[in-house]
């Protein structure tokens, strides 16, 4: 998209912000009066420091065992991780930390978390038809399901307990989204962490990657801010993914095979030519509309 449209092209994510919310909370620190050092891609990110009236309080959150058990991703990780890491990471680093541990606790959940969304859309929509003036209160249900099961399997396999009815009741994108646009359209200056082009605010990625990372949003736009480099076993794992991502970009836009089985091969998470090719057919041969994109051979 941003190929097209520019810097008109700004992501969200609401995980970064819950992560933030919950180190606050468990400082017993208002989230608004925080400024996070949080940097990486979607999905793929770590908290660094938190600073508080000019000072970092992070390293103090990392050494109260009480207040770290606060936090749902020190649960997950475990306390002794986050602190070899020196930050909390995003919920979704889980699946590379512990990828061995995420695959047995999905085997044995019996149907991925794409099936139990299926099931759970479907159920809403078949409500809807029979009782089309309830839709909003079905979509509270079906909603308040989808985010009590989120990462459900990893919780349960790592004893990190149930989600806190504070991240539930917090809302999703929608509060990121509103926030954004009341920044721009009204001129109401902010600090978000946004998907944007990186240009130079992270060391050791391409300008034209986007990441994920603090911007100073007002009437004028979205401006990136500048961000401490990243320690090399951070950097590799960014710029690992990022490769792929691009690769991956490539391959949709041209209809190549190879590019396609190179994108897989690179992932960490997949870690094998053939299990890259096997991929890949599997899909064309369950999505026709890929094969017909991407008809080669890999």
């Amino acid at each position: 998209m941003r190929s097209v449209l520019g810097d008109r092209v700004v992501g969200i994510c609401d995980s970064p912000i819950g992560l933030i919310r919950r180190a606050a909370a468990a400082l017993g620190l208002d989230p608004a009066l925080v400024s996070p050092d949080y940097v990486g891609l979607n999905h793929l990110g770590w908290l660094r420091g938190l600073t508080y009236q000019g000072r970092d309080v992070l390293p103090g959150l990392l050494a109260d065992d009480a207040a770290l058990r606060q936090v749902e991703e020190a649960r997950v990780f475990g306390d002794d991780w986050v602190r070899t890491l020196g930050a909390l990471p995003n919920e979704y680093l889980y699946y590379y930390y512990y990828t061995r541990e995420s695959v047995a606790a999905i085997d044995g959940a019996g149907r991925t978390r794409g099936e139990s969304l299926l099931e759970q859309q479907s159920r809403f929509y078949a409500a809807v038809r029979e009782r089309p003036l309830q839709a909003l209160a079905e979509w509270g249900r079906a909603r308040r399901e989808r985010d009590a099961t989120y990462m459900a399997e990893t919780r349960e396999s790592t004893d990190a307990g149930e989600r806190e009815a504070a991240d539930l009741e917090a809302g999703g994108y929608e509060g990121i989204a509103l926030a954004l646009m009341a920044a721009i359209a009204r001129g109401e200056p902010s600090t978000m962490i946004l998907n944007v082009r990186n240009g130079s605010a992270v060391p050791g990625l391409p300008s034209e990657a986007v990441v994920e990372i603090p911007c100073a949003v007002n009437g004028s736009g979205v401006r990136p801010l500048a961000t401490r480099p990243l320690p090399g076993r951070l950097l590799g794992l960014v710029q690992q993914v990022k490769a792929v991502e691009q690769t991956t970009i490539e391959a949709a836009l041209t209809g190549s095979a190879r590019l396609a089985v190179e994108a897989f091969a690179l992932h960490p998470l997949v870690d094998s030519v053939g299990t890259a090719r096997r991929l890949l057919d599997g899909y064309r041969a369950r999505i026709p509309e890929l094969a017909a994109v991407i008809p080669g051979s890999s």
